[in-house]
């Protein structure tokens, strides 16, 4: 067969090509970095994990594709309670002359707030990394995506590890509507550059619940859609009523029964925004600066999860057993990534405990999932654990139930012309009156719960709560002292 000069080039440039694939695959193989943990995700429940399984001698790395800590030291728990902080700030300059003092209110500096607010996440930040050194553990930038179940590529480098942590988290969901572009969700919140004036928040979640009560308490004109009858329908009903209230004395306007359909920037620059209401006629509200959604969280799920033989929940979440197993062998899921408990502080502990499964090893070690202690930073803030009065109900029967009750004005409002109700409850349950549900709202409830939390765990009574000498004045003193 006679093969012409380009005949040559052709069958050269495939040899060619054919050489520098296989030389490629050999030099990725060559350059592959072997670890004993490697977890996908340096937020809280990721790291959590990592540090734990280093102090047992492993060798291990934590993969991040964004700042280090995740969304909770960068958009979430962190950056939040400073503004609630600051937010409650102003309520006690507004409460001070009822205590005597002559204080000239003169607005907020917003943009000093966030700078200052900004470096602190900053310093947060370094010292995650400084943390991660420390512990010799290797901090991987980048995307991780699965090529099988033992395997990850980022930028084009390969890990492989004997266990595979995936704690990915989550991101704002944001509504495919006309005109929304021109929202924001909770994680754009934290770019804002002024404080809003006239603000719509979309959603019934703690998210657009605190996020609201922020706003309004710094000022702004603050409009709530919720798309039923009451937010927070989670939570006990005498604790949500009870902050409703407070929340729409406070000035708070709550559209309820709404969806937003649409959003449209006028000329001015200003944000319209239109509702469907439910059992009522469809409106419309102008004037807004901001609208922000805070409408749920989908899963950070984009890994190539099929690659590793990750199966999904119906929800779209990771599917995975009470011992963070998920569908694929030495691969394991936990923290929002799984949809069960979207809380920092339980991402944070289920991933010591699986170190201390895989490493220690402890194989007992997983989870406990009950009487898990919540804090709402509302104004006022929200403070639970255990089972709503619904839930015990349901769990226990009526009958079996007696539910104590305590609403009192805290004695910092003694002196103050702003008035704010306090609420608690217990719900005992049995012949015993195990403390099954602890709910409370009201000022400084958000400090009272993490020890009562402590005692519930240990399967308390309402007999040996009783036992305990009251600490007097305060309102924490209630939970001690309830009369049937």
């Amino acid at each position: 067969m006679v093969v012409g000069v380009h005949g040559v080039y052709f069958w050269c440039s495939i040899v060619i090509l054919i050489l520098g694939m296989s030389l490629y695959r050999s030099i990725r193989v060559m350059s592959t970095k072997s670890f004993d943990l490697l977890v996908i995700g340096g937020g809280s429940g990721g790291l959590g994990c990592a540090r734990r399984a280093a102090e047992f001698g492993i060798k291990a790395a934590v993969v991040e594709m964004g700042r280090i800590g995740g969304t909770c030291v960068n958009v979430g728990c962190v950056p939040k309670k400073v503004m609630w902080y600051a937010a409650t700030m102003n309520e006690m300059i507004h409460d001070a002359p009822g205590y005597g003092f002559n204080v000239e209110n003169k607005g907020l500096d917003w943009g000093l707030l966030k700078t200052k607010r900004d470096a602190y996440i900053k310093r947060l930040n370094g010292i995650y990394d400084t943390n991660l050194a420390n512990a010799n553990i290797e901090k991987i930038e980048g995307k991780a995506v699965f090529v099988d179940s033992k395997t990850v590529e980022v930028n084009g480098q390969l890990y492989t590890a004997d266990k595979i942590v995936i704690a990915t988290g989550g991101y704002p969901s944001v509504p495919q509507i006309p005109g929304g572009e021109h929202a924001i969700t909770s994680d754009g919140f934290f770019d804002l550059e002024e404080l809003p004036k006239k603000a719509l928040v979309v959603g019934a979640g703690y998210i657009a619940v605190e996020m609201a009560g922020i706003l309004q308490s710094l000022g702004s004109d603050v409009t709530l859609s919720i798309r039923y009858e009451e937010f927070l329908r989670d939570f006990d009903e005498t604790m949500r009523c009870q902050l409703m209230e407070e929340m729409e004395k406070s000035g708070l306007k709550i559209v309820k029964k709404s969806l937003v359909q649409g959003i449209e920037k006028k000329d001015d620059g200003l944000l319209t925004a239109s509702f469907n209401i439910k059992e009522g006629e469809d409106m419309s509200i102008d004037g807004f600066d901001t609208v922000l959604f805070a409408i749920g969280r989908h899963p950070h799920i984009d890994i190539g999860l099929d690659k590793a033989g990750v199966e999904l929940t119906e929800k779209g979440f990771i599917k995975v057993d009470e011992w963070q197993q998920t569908t694929a062998e030495d691969v394991f899921a936990l923290g929002d990534v799984c949809g069960k408990y979207l809380l920092t502080p339980v991402a944070i502990s289920t991933g010591r405990k699986l170190a201390h499964r895989l490493f220690e090893p402890n194989p007992k070690s997983k989870q406990n999932w009950d009487y898990i202690p919540t804090v709402i930073f509302s104004h006022p803030t929200i403070a639970t654990c255990g089972y709503t009065e619904g839930q015990a109900i349901e769990k226990y029967g009526k009958d079996q139930l007696k539910i104590y009750r305590a609403k009192f004005t805290a004695m910092y409002h003694a002196m103050t012309d702003r008035k704010q109700a306090t609420v608690m409850k217990l719900i005992c349950a049995g012949p015993f009156e195990e403390v099954v549900g602890l709910h409370m709202i009201g000022m400084g409830c958000d400090e009272m719960l993490q020890g009562f939390s402590v005692a519930m765990k240990m399967g308390a009574t309402k007999a040996q709560f009783d036992s305990v000498v009251a600490i007097h004045p305060t309102s924490s003193e209630e939970l001690v002292t309830m009369r049937g």
